[in-house]
């Protein structure tokens, strides 16, 4: 089979022929129809010291299943988060971590919807909203920005900013709810807001806490990192929320499971639609990831084994 690998710092990303990989105890092996190229990836590999396997989100059918494994068999097809290998025809997936995906729905809707998804609707969850406060979602053009614009409004927020690094996004992020478009250097961020969504941390952290209304939140579940003064907390009594997915998958799985069902509610109901800004083939992985690292995107961005 053909997997996409590197072999140092920044890439470059290339094909090489590997054989099948066989599903341990609790493993699915699933030949891949769709893989989600997520920004924690593309940061590893231009970031991380030592060569990762690109994992991420896949979804596909299951071809053979591992000792031990009961909710899942051959034939079945199936999205979810694989830690190894996925930039690949076949890719092992534990079996905690698949969600069945209904007969109706393509591969590369499922992809673009379940982890982002997941991502998306947990970090609302965390917010704690209220009916009618007002949100704010960093990254709103993003794989799981532009369903998080969706999930606030579904959830009753009776505003929506959404904040971009473009300009040329305000169409796209207005066409999914948004009731206002910002751009991240400009120096007022406007009317307060009760919470605020976001996936993009660095120095974008203290303009996010400052358009907090006191007694704010912020829910950061970036992987960019970034600093916060205590004082800019304190002195509105404003707080920050971390949120990691893996936690929630590993430790509170009838949560992970709920989330899943919900999202697939609303996707059936209309009332939440995943947005794919471009599919690529395996061999055309690097410019998947030029894509990501430009913040060019609108949407999910996808590879078609």
């Amino acid at each position: 089979m053909r997997r996409v690998r590197y072999e140092s710092t920044g890439g470059p990303l290339f094909l090489e022929e590997t054989p099948v990989p066989e599903p341990g105890p609790g493993e699915l092996l699933v030949r891949a129809e769709a893989i989600g190229v997520t920004l924690p990836v593309v940061r590893k590999v231009t970031e991380a010291t030592e060569p990762i396997p690109l994992g991420g989100e896949i979804a596909g059918e299951v071809v053979a299943v591992g000792h031990g494994v009961t909710r899942f068999r051959a034939g079945e097809r199936v999205t979810g988060l694989c830690f190894g290998h996925g930039y690949a025809d076949f890719a092992v997936l534990h079996e905690a971590m698949a969600s069945p995906v209904p007969d109706t729905v393509s591969a590369v809707d499922a992809v673009a919807l379940v982890r982002s998804g997941l991502v998306a609707l947990g970090a609302l969850d965390a917010a704690r909203p209220e009916p009618g406060e007002a949100a704010l979602i960093t990254a709103a053009a993003s794989g799981v920005g532009h369903l998080a614009v969706q999930l606030a409004k579904v959830r009753g927020a009776g505003r929506v900013v959404g904040a971009v690094s473009d300009p040329a996004k305000a169409d796209f992020v207005r066409a999914l709810g948004a009731d206002e478009v910002i751009t991240y250097d400009r120096e007022d961020w406007g009317d307060p807001v009760d919470y605020v969504l976001d996936a993009v941390g660095g120095e974008l952290l203290t303009p996010a806490i400052t358009a907090l209304v006191p007694g704010g939140r912020l829910v950061a579940y970036s992987s960019g990192g970034g600093t916060i003064e205590a004082y800019d907390l304190l002195v509105g009594a404003k707080s920050v929320i971390g949120f990691q997915m893996a936690r929630i998958a590993r430790g509170r799985p009838e949560l992970y499971e709920r989330w899943r069902q919900e999202l697939w509610r609303l996707f059936s109901e209309g009332a939440l639609k995943p947005a794919v800004h471009g599919e690529f083939g395996l061999a055309e992985a690097a410019k998947a990831h030029e894509v990501i690292e430009s913040r060019s995107n609108l949407g999910k961005v996808v590879l078609r084994p």
